[in-house]
């Protein structure tokens, strides 16, 4: 199955064409087209599908959505490994 996942913009690449940034999964870090949206600002919210960012989303949206995938199993699903490494990592450094 291949999810629309909601993502924060970490960095923009300007230079790049198409242009591309770098997307936050909750600890999943990845590149994707924004050229649907050459607008986009570091730190906004977007929805990622297929390796294209399709649409901008609240903060308060992308956070519970990312929550309701990762109960159901389908962050694992979509990232592999690397999701549950990631999500591991972050509750341990929150256990420190």
């Amino acid at each position: 199955m291949c999810l629309a996942v909601p993502g924060k913009v970490v960095s923009i690449d300007h230079q790049a064409d198409p242009l591309t940034g770098l997307i936050d999964f909750g600890g999943v870090r990845k590149q994707a087209c924004l050229e649907y949206l050459p607008d986009v600002r570091v730190g906004e919210y977007v929805i990622v599908h297929v390796g294209f960012a399709l649409q901008r989303l609240d903060e308060e949206s992308a956070r519970a959505s990312l929550e309701l995938f990762d109960q159901l199993g389908l962050l694992e699903e979509e990232f592999g490994d690397a999701w549950e490494q990631a999500a591991r990592q972050e509750k341990e450094s929150e256990v420190r």
